[in-house]
């Protein structure tokens, strides 16, 4: 899959193609949905598939300080959709002067010049342009003046999740912050994942026979509720199960918001320095400030056994 940052990176001559333009953030089981129609037409018309997104968060740009938290980082959202079959994928710096783009102007400059659009294909609540003004409506009109089609994909996506309310962005990051990370891997089709690299830590794990990988994870993640959870370390495309431990480590009057993986059962790892990520399977308990190290060593034993056991099974 072709990777462009800016749209002075899309390759001169580039031929018509189908496109569909989002956030994507997660690329849920909703944007699978999606992003697969536009990858079966691209095939269908012999034309690539191009998604196009931005960076920052527009959310950032047109109200700073609002970043949601992110459910996945752009180069993971890149891996997904290459999995899908998208053949290229346009990542549009999103700066002020961007944000004051009017519909027509996002269009012309994106859809039309660069992109040659051949057919669009987004969901029904599609906005876009200044104050989010354009929608599926105004770009179907806009393509009978440029030649271009547009195709919308109905959304029924629902699950137990939520109490099943549709599938989407925002309900996956309120479940996540609130633990409850298989109600998020439901809509996402696989577990929350959090990255960064390994760093140094306190190294109490290492002491007390439980040595943690501590990822200092990547900006803006969405990090899940404090707790014990079962799940994976992956490291250099090796998937190890882990029992993971987000929190401030209070039973040593710790402050600092940590997210550490014991990778069980394996010895001798050094992973300092190396890129990690940690995919989130099932919440396991709350943080829980003990009374003695004993306390503390007998909950975690107990912890690791059952992580071992959800993960196995």
């Amino acid at each position: 899959m072709e990777r462009w940052r800016g749209l002075e990176d899309v390759p001169e001559g580039w031929g018509r193609s189908v496109v569909t333009i989002g956030s994507y953030d997660g690329v849920h089981r909703g944007h699978q949905l999606i992003i697969g129609r536009a990858v079966e037409r691209a095939r269908e018309l012999g034309v690539p598939a191009v998604v196009v997104t931005f960076d920052p968060h527009p959310s950032e740009v047109v109200r700073p300080g609002s970043h949601p938290p992110l459910l996945a980082a752009h180069h993971r959202r890149a891996e997904l959709m290459a999995e899908i079959g998208v053949d290229a994928l346009l990542i549009l710096p999103f700066t002020t002067e961007f944000s004051q783009l009017s519909p027509g102007d996002f269009v012309r400059t994106v859809l039309v010049e660069k992109l040659h659009a051949r057919l669009v294909v987004e969901g029904p609540n599609f906005r876009f342009g200044h104050k989010a003004a354009g929608d599926v409506e105004f770009l179907s009109a806009l393509g009978l003046k440029y030649d271009y089609g547009v195709e919308v994909v109905d959304l029924f996506m629902r699950g137990e999740a939520g109490g099943g309310e549709p599938f989407s962005s925002t309900l996956t990051r309120r479940l996540i912050a609130e633990g409850d990370v298989t109600g998020a891997m439901e809509i996402l089709g696989r577990p929350h994942r959090v990255e960064g690299v390994v760093v140094r830590g306190a190294q109490r794990g290492r002491e007390l026979g439980y040595p943690t990988a501590n990822v200092e994870t990547l900006p803006h993640s969405a990090i899940p509720a404090d707790g014990v959870y079962a799940g994976w370390l992956v490291v250099a495309g090796e998937r190890m199960p882990a029992a993971i431990s987000v929190g401030t480590n209070p039973t040593f009057d710790g402050t600092e918001r940590t997210v550490e993986a014991y990778a069980i059962d394996r010895v001798g790892l050094d992973l300092y320095g190396l890129h990690a990520a940690v995919d989130f399977q099932e919440y396991l308990r709350g943080q829980e400030k003990f009374d003695s190290i004993d306390a503390l060593l007998e909950r975690m034993a107990v912890d690791v056994k059952r992580a071992r056991e959800l993960v196995e099974g």
